[in-house]
Parts: structure tokens; sequence; C-alpha cells
């Protein structure tokens, strides 16, 4: 029998992984379902993706995905590399547009946006807020940016945060001081953690120290207003389904406290 745990409300905090991959040693963490997704969804309420940055998927696709989970489950979706890193947000109104008429499909599932920007990408704040003030006529919904050029995190990157109710993510490995907590005004409506896999990315798992400190910063960060996402991309080693659901019961158990 599965030890997975039912099917849970929307709550402050939200912890999933990146993609809905289920490695045969987690089998036993989830309840039963026709595809991954739908059994991925017996567990976590959430669910980052990622193949959208590498390929366009229709607008019907992330219905189906829709209609497959729970009435509170919801889906942040990676903008496409041919926004961030090719057109580097430049001149990119027309591949937005597609982009978004795409995920329309998820409906009320779409939790929100994840914008990663490629290392080199320096801070220009005319470009960005022409890309973000873009996003935002289109949508409402939270918006995340993972900024890995050490230029956004000055000062002046701030003004971009409020101006638009952007949250920063806060990853690990962080490649920048001070990137590893998220940031932003209240209005973002959102606290996004990212967690690639450290020492090795991707592929290291987090031993439990390491969750039984952040447990603790997610719960604080939650609110009825402005939830707090954690989202495990260590997926190359298997490791992030296992992880999540270390972190999932030890927020559980500091919620209770």
């Amino acid at each position: 029998m599965s030890d997975a745990p039912a099917p849970k409300p929307a709550s402050s905090v939200r912890i999933g992984c990146a993609g809905w991959s289920i490695p045969t040693r987690a089998a036993h963490l989830f309840g039963a379902g026709d595809s991954h997704l739908e059994r991925y969804a017996t567990r976590f309420d959430v669910v980052e993706i990622n193949s959208s940055f590498y390929r366009p998927h229709q607008s019907k696709t992330y219905s189906r995905w829709a209609d497959t989970v729970p009435s509170g489950f919801r889906f942040s979706v990676k903008l496409p590399r041919q926004i961030t890193h090719e057109a580097r947000l430049v001149e990119a109104d027309t591949l937005l547009g597609e982009f978004l008429d795409q995920v329309a499909g998820l409906g009320a599932k779409l939790g929100g946006f994840l914008v990663q920007l490629p290392p080199s990408l320096v801070l220009d704040m005319r470009v960005a807020k022409a890309f973000f003030g873009l996003m935002r006529q289109r949508v409402e919904v939270p918006i995340a940016c993972e900024p890995r050029h050490p230029s956004w995190f000055d000062a002046d990157a701030t003004d971009l945060w409020e101006g638009f109710s952007l949250t920063r993510v806060g990853a690990d490995p962080a490649r920048v001081a001070g990137a590893e907590s998220p940031a932003g005004p209240k209005s973002a409506r959102w606290s996004y953690w990212r967690l690639h896999g450290s020492p090795r990315m991707y592929y290291s798992r987090y031993e439990d120290p390491v969750l039984e400190q952040l447990a603790p910063r997610l719960v604080q960060r939650g609110t009825a207003t402005a939830q707090a996402w954690c989202i495990f991309d260590n997926t190359a080693g298997g490791h992030a389904v296992e992880d999540a659901a270390r972190l999932q019961q030890l927020v559980s158990d500091d919620s209770t406290r």
C-alpha cells in the first residue's frame, strides 16, 4: 500500500519539483494514477514546468495537464530560452505573446511564471523595464525572476522588483552573494526558492540539516496572501522528489509547533 498523503488544500507553503518524473525508488511516496503527473499530484500541490524553456507546448497540452490535477494544484511555467537567452528580453513581443497564449490553457491552475536569465545578461534597466512592463500588461499572476549576473543584485534592481511586483528567486547554489534568499516587495505575492543541488548542481541530494534550516524560513515567509514556494531542481540523480517529500514533512512538523 502507498504511504502517499491525500491531496491537501492550498496552503501558504507549496513544495514541489521541476517536472513530475517519479524515480522507481520513490514510487511508494505517491498514490495511484494513470500518468506520472496524476500520481505526482497525489503528494505535491505544485510543479514547475521546465520543458517550456526548450520547446513550445500547444494550449491543448496545457489544458490536458490542468485537467489531470486537483483544483488546488498550481503550475509555474518557465519562459522559453528564445525569450530569455536568445532574444535576451529585447523585442520579444511576438515570442512572449505566443507563449502566453499557449500557457493560457492552464486556466486558473496557472500559479505564475519563472524568468531565468543567463549568467552573462547584465542588467539594463531600459530593457528590463520594457520587458517586464510588457509582461505585466498581459498577466496578473506572480512573476519570479532568477538573475545570475551580479548587476541584478545592486540597489538599482530594487526599483525593478517593486515597480513590476516581481520576486527575485532564492537560488542554491548561489552564484552571487545574497542570491540564496528571495527578495522583492510584498505585492509580489510570492517567495520562490529553487534548489538546484549542491555541491554538484542537478545531481546532489540535500542533507537533512540543510532542509531543517530551510523549513522554518518557508513557514515564516508563507502567508495567506503571499505564498512561499520551494522547487527542487536536482532531478538528474533523481533526488528532487525525495528531498521535496522530506522538506514537506519538516514544514508540516514546524507548522504544528
